[in-house]
Parts: structure tokens; C-alpha cells; sequence
């Protein structure tokens, strides 16, 4: 028999974030929309689900690039030929195909392509001009300009087949436990070094911004432990493609120190909005209050369900 869908408690950098920004939203994405893609299910549930799955054209020109780049790393692990004008051509092609796609709204009626839910903007039909979306095309142009002129192409052609470690295995495969929570932790990238040191790296599309060291330092502790490799050793870079810079990101016992305890509070405060931990029930949805925060809201998926859309519009 298939394994049953059951809605267990467990910790991400993105969770993290979602509750920081406004805990009604982090109840709509991981409570009250679970079971919207059931044909049975409440209305209102589908809803909160659809809209959860919607992403905004940042996030969109992000995943493209981390897709293509995902694509050309598997391709040099398997020893074949990459060619930057098809792979940056096809990226540009998709994303066509996406936006007359989420422009129509067809994300209400068929399914897409399996990574694209649609976007924000056409859902509430937010008046951004041509020029943004053609900016938003030129992102990814330029990330993936970069990557092909960067050391990495090199690199990567050049690693034994022992040496490659993961390159994004999605969430089935990358999560780790930690204080006895499961963790959700995906390296665009992983592999070991000609010194023996194992390496992480995360690919960004947007500009340096608090909280990305963190996310890498999950990173670090997740290679660690699944392929049971001193945490002492592992490197972490976080590499900004549309800046052409590389950050590398300090692994040491008091930066993992600093992100176990701040682990530990985030954790917490999840734990204390359940009504029972034992089967991750949360509390009820008055115990979420929304945030005050106008711009948070002008950037939600949910700004309709909660009743901020009229508001944010006027705004």
C-alpha cells in the first residue's frame, strides 16, 4: 500500500522565515491549506493550496536559473557536452511558455509544467509594465552569462565521479535530523575538493541579504551528517550570479553554535502555536495573528483569503 500524506512538524530556513513575517500566512501555507490538492476538500482549503503554490517573478527568474544550471552540472557528471546559448534559449523559451501560461490564469483550470504554479502578479493582477518583465528575462540572461564564464564549468568537468556529492536532490532526499527534528536542507550544489574537503554552494540571483549564511550553515550540517564527514572540513560559498561575486561563509564551532541556538528558539516557538506536538495540530487560527506590516502583505499570496487585498490595493 502506498505511504499515506500525514503533515509532520519539521524545520526549514524558508518555514523560519515564513512564521517571521507573519504567522497567519505560515497557517495558510503549512496548516490550513494541507490536503488542497484533493479533489474533496473544502473550497476554502483549495484556495489557501492554489495560492500557495504561486510564486512571484523574482522567485520565478530565481528557480529558472537554478533549474538550468541544476540541468548543465548533471550533464557534466554524466560526461556530455553543454552548450550555454541552447541552455540560455530554452530557459527563455520556458519562461515564455510560463507567463502566457499564469497570464491567463490556466493555473486555475490545467495543469502547468510541474515547478510552475503561476504567479502572484497575474492572480491578482498587479500593474507591473514591460519593461519589468523584460527585466525579469534579463536576470536570468545575465545569471546564467555569468555561470558559463565563471570557474565553475571548469570545476565541474573536471571532478571525479567520486567527488560529486548532490546537485539539488529535491526534498525526498535532502534532510537531516537535528535535535530530533527533521530538517530540510537542499545544496544546489556539493562535492569534494582535490584536497578532501567537502564543499556546498547555493547560487543566488538576487543581492546579498541577511539570513543566506544561515541557510548555508544547514547546508554544512546536512553534508556532514548524511555522508558522515567531519563538519570541520566542509566549505561553504555562496555565490551571487548576477554580481559575479563569491562569498565564502565561516564553518566553524561558533558560527554552528550561533545556528544550533538559534535552531533551538525557532523551534520553539514553532512547537508553542501547536495544540498537540505529538501529532504537529496547531492551535486555532486566532493564535496566528496577522502581521501589521503593509508591504508584507502587498508581497503575500494570501493578502485575499485574509482580507488585505482592498488594502493593499489602495495602498
Amino acid at each position: 500500500m502506498p505511504r499515506a500524506f500525514t503533515n509532520d512538524f519539521s524545520w526549514s530556513k524558508s518555514r523560519h522565515e515564513k512564521l517571521q513575517e507573519c504567522s497567519r500566512a505560515y497557517y495558510f501555507y503549512y496548516y490550513r491549506s494541507w490536503g488542497g490538492w484533493g479533489a474533496g476538500a473544502p473550497s476554502d482549503v483549495r484556495e489557501l493550496y492554489l495560492l500557495k503554490k504561486l510564486g512571484n517573478r523574482f522567485t520565478w527568474a530565481g528557480s529558472m536559473v537554478h533549474d538550468a544550471i541544476r540541468d548543465a552540472l548533471l550533464d557534466w557528471r554524466a560526461g556530455l557536452k553543454v552548450d550555454p546559448a541552447k541552455v540560455e534559449a530554452r530557459a527563455l523559451t520556458t519562461m515564455r511558455e510560463d507567463f502566457r501560461f499564469s497570464r491567463g490564469k490556466s493555473y486555475r483550470t490545467q495543469k502547468g509544467r510541474k515547478a510552475f504554479g503561476g504567479l502572484v502578479e497575474h492572480e491578482y493582477d498587479e500593474p507591473i509594465s514591460d519593461e519589468a518583465w523584460k527585466q525579469n528575462a534579463e536576470t536570468v540572461r545575465s545569471a546564467l552569462g555569468w555561470f558559463f564564464q565563471s570557474r565553475w564549468p571548469e570545476l565541474a568537468r573536471g571532478l571525479k565521479s567520486t567527488q560529486w556529492l548532490e546537485v539539488d536532490a529535491g526534498a525526498d532526499f535532502s534532510t537531516f535530523t537535528l535535535e530530533g527534528v527533521k530538517v530540510f536542507a537542499i545544496p544546489d550544489f556539493a562535492y569534494v575538493d582535490a584536497e578532501g574537503s567537502p564543499v556546498v554552494v547555493d547560487w543566488k540571483t538576487g543581492k546579498v541579504r541577511e539570513g543566506y549564511d544561515e541557510q548555508v550553515l544547514g547546508y554544512a550540517l546536512y553534508v556532514s551528517q548524511r555522508y558522515r564527514l567531519p563538519l570541520e572540513k566542509v566549505r561553504a560559498s555562496l555565490v551571487y550570479l548576477n554580481d559575479g561575486v563569491e562569498h565564502q561563509v565561516q564553518v566553524d564551532e561558533n558560527a554552528v553554535a550561533g545556528f544550533k541556538e538559534r535552531f533551538a528558539e525557532s523551534v520553539a516557538r514553532m512547537r508553542g502555536l501547536l495544540a498537540d506536538p505529538a501529532t504537529n495540530t496547531p492551535k486555532d487560527e486566532s493564535a496566528f495573528p496577522q502581521t501589521e506590516d503593509a508591504s508584507t502583505c502587498a508581497r503575500c499570496v494570501f493578502r485575499r483569503p485574509c482580507g488585505r487585498e482592498a488594502a493593499v490595493r489602495a495602498a
